[in-house]
């Protein structure tokens, strides 16, 4: 046993003694300042003690450690690439970032390829396996007046993705004029890989990059080069040893992790390093009593009530009228504490309060009207105010996805026999005189099925402002993906078609009747796990029920026919869905252009370099066409569908046969 505890402390354990920070930085095992101290030599934090306070490096290279944490990730700095230029356009220094990790993954999920500059190209070279991989960014401005704050489009700023399994890489920077026609706001061009999350481009950093030299930078670190399954054969290599501990497959390339069993936490990697999570005292998820269980936990309720004692299920409640009765009188008699009785009674009155009131609500909210309107139709539910308080944990905020100019959105589980995910839309404040405008929109929109438009499931009218529930999508609208920069043309392209397609149902093959959305934005349409378009505030104008302006400030989405009129009419929704495509195709809500020669230094620099001009120029077209001034000039949405699904039928394999010769064609152009 002794020599048996002694190989399993030298392989996978660290010694008693192993200090586990340096300077601010926590260490835990699997890492370590020393050889004996970390799992192998790729977990190895060198500790330098020549600061004050000491800093850590990964391994013995010179990359600060700024951060470990067990569920897999490592956050380190690295470098900036930059060059710079004089007057005379000779190049004065330059500097390249360089990031060797020996074995962890640069994480494809929460890092950017970065290139700052207004005459600056910048390309980041890296191993996968055996196989090298490399990407390209092209910023490109003529003065600081035309840079966006906050976006990276290839306008100042240029981001791109890093691939996933990669690891080490080396960031070079030039400039295609030496920075002569820019260099009084911008002499020098910067490229760099950083945390998304870390990096907010700013006209700013055209001067000097703000006097960074360094970012942040997220390694996705793993055990071994197995998956679970294969790693659990080796009891000897094994390295989630810890009691109520479990293995998951890494994200990002091969290895593994070790997690903590639910109800447990702690360091998955040491033998006791998994504890019981005391539930009653972290989460007081209990109404009656709560009893700590190894793992978990347990509610009860105090005699005389029913339920399970959850704050988040059916919670405590008396048995029954007649057994509270009876226990009432029992009590009365001076065998118990009297307060119990007068709680009771207290209890029943504001409970038959709350009822009445509720009641009261639900015919204000015009609820009769509804329920004889919808009858027959059994899709649509009209839920309580006591379902839906379930539903989101009594208005958790948690639960909350958003918060909007018009309330705040919810997510919920319905208790059903599906226990539904929903979302619930709880609004601010009602125009009492629009109740009957309110339940026909509602009794309108539960007779959609259209896969591209978010599903009106149900309302509960028992509140003070009704709260109506949707099928759950999820919170990554169009917007989000856009200028996060993670979609191809062919899913732009098929998410223009769904779009359109769900708005020319909407205008001409709804049994209702033409609806018109009248807000149409890339902010609502929501976008599902597989980029499925979903088009969400469908036909059901806040300013015209809940006294909410539309969104003015999204200057460039309604036409000043509308600003003339204030009419909504279906040609304001192709105006907005102009728009729509204007961001789809440049990342900005404009586009001009009279020739193809213009079109391209305003395309987004990612769609240009897939080649698809063609595809393109159609569709920029189309975008002016939706976009023109007057109304009549615009096509309808259904004229829209069949030109977006002839550009996508006819133009798909031409395109792709000669991808590299108009890769090479664009090139030269975006240099010129």
């Amino acid at each position: 046993m002794l020599l048996l505890a002694t190989v399993i402390n030298s392989q996978i354990l660290p010694i008693a003694d192993c200090p586990t920070s340096c300077g601010n930085l926590n260490i835990p095992f699997p890492f370590g300042t020393t050889s004996e101290c970390s799992l192998d030599h790729s977990f190895l934090i060198s500790c330098n003690h020549s600061y004050n306070p000491p800093k850590p490096f990964l391994n013995l290279g010179s990359n600060e450690v700024l951060e470990i944490s067990l569920d897999g990730l490592l956050k380190v700095s690295s470098p900036v690439a930059s060059n710079c230029y004089d007057d005379s356009g000779a190049e004065t220094n330059g500097t390249i970032s360089e990031l060797i990790t020996s074995k962890f993954l640069i994480s494809n999920t929460r890092n950017k390829f970065t290139a700052v500059g207004c005459d600056t190209h910048a390309l980041v070279r890296g191993s996968k396996g055996w196989e090298q991989m490399s990407a390209g960014c092209v910023s490109w401005c003529n003065n600081i007046n035309s840079v966006i704050n906050g976006t990276c489009s290839g306008i100042g700023c240029c981001q791109t993705s890093i691939p996933k399994g990669v690891k080490d890489f080396l960031v070079d920077v030039r400039s295609f004029r030496n920075h002569t026609t820019v260099k009084g706001f911008n002499p020098c061009g910067y490229a760099f890989v950083v945390e998304a999350k870390a990096f907010q481009f700013s006209s700013a950093d055209l001067k000097s990059l703000q006097n960074r030299t360094t970012v942040p930078v997220v390694l996705d670190w793993s055990i071994g080069n197995v998956t679970c399954e294969e790693a659990q054969k080796n009891f000897w290599s094994y390295a989630c040893k810890a009691k109520h501990s479990e293995c998951s497959d890494s994200r990002n390339g091969f290895g593994y992790h070790c997690n903590c069993s639910t109800g447990y936490q702690g360091n998955p990697y040491l033998v006791y390093g998994c504890q019981d999570i005391d539930e009653c005292t972290s989460f007081k998820p209990c109404e009656g009593t709560c009893t700590n269980l190894p793992g978990n936990y347990s509610c009860s309720c105090p005699k005389g009530f029913i339920g399970d004692g959850k704050k988040d299920g059916d919670g405590c409640h008396p048995k029954s009228r007649k057994a509270n009765a009876s226990t009432f009188f029992y009590v009365a008699s001076g065998l118990m504490v009297p307060a119990v009785g007068s709680s009771w009674i207290f209890w029943r009155r504001k409970h038959k309060k709350v009822v009445k009131i509720r009641q009261n609500l639900f015919e204000r909210n015009g609820g009769l009207i509804l329920e004889n309107m919808l009858s027959g139709l059994r899709t649509f539910q009209v839920l309580t105010a006591e379902d839906l308080k379930r539903a989101t944990n009594n208005y958790d905020e948690d639960q909350i996805l958003q918060r909007e100019n018009f309330g705040i959105i919810y997510k919920g589980i319905l208790s059903n026999q599906a226990n539904q995910i929903v979302t619930i839309k709880k609004f601010d404040a009602l125009d009492v005189y629009k109740i009957e405008v309110l339940v026909s929109k509602l009794v309108t929109l539960s007779q959609i099925n259209h896969r591209n438009i978010v599903n009106l499931i149900g309302c509960c009218l028992e509140t003070q402002v009704p709260l109506l529930v949707y099928e759950f999508i999820s919170i990554n609208t169009l917007y989000d993906h856009i200028h996060d920069g993670d979609l191809s043309w062919d899913i732009r392209l098929n998410i223009a078609a769904e779009t359109a397609g769900a708005l020319a149902y909407m205008h001409s093959t709804a049994r209702q009747g033409p609806l018109i959305h009248g807000n149409l934005n890339s902010s609502s349409i929501l976008l599902s796990h597989d980029y499925t378009a979903k088009v969400s505030n469908f036909a059901l104008p806040s300013s015209e029920i809940f006294g909410d302006p539309l969104y003015l400030d999204e200057i460039g989405y309604f036409d000043d026919e509308y600003f003339n009129s204030d009419r909504l009419t279906v040609q304001t929704d192709v105006y907005c869905f102009g728009v729509v495509l204007a961001e789809l195709l440049t990342g900005t809500k404009l586009i001009s252009f009279d020739r193809e020669d213009d079109l391209i230094p305003i395309l987004d620099h990612r769609l240009v370099v897939e080649g698809k001009i063609e595809q393109l120029t159609e569709v920029a077209k189309l975008a002016q066409r939706c976009l023109s001034r007057f109304s009549e000039d615009r096509p309808s949405m259904r004229e829209v569908v069949i030109a977006l699904e002839d550009v996508r039928s006819s133009h798909s394999c031409s395109t792709t046969i000669s991808s590299n010769a108009t890769r090479q064609t664009t090139a030269r152009r975006v240099v010129r």
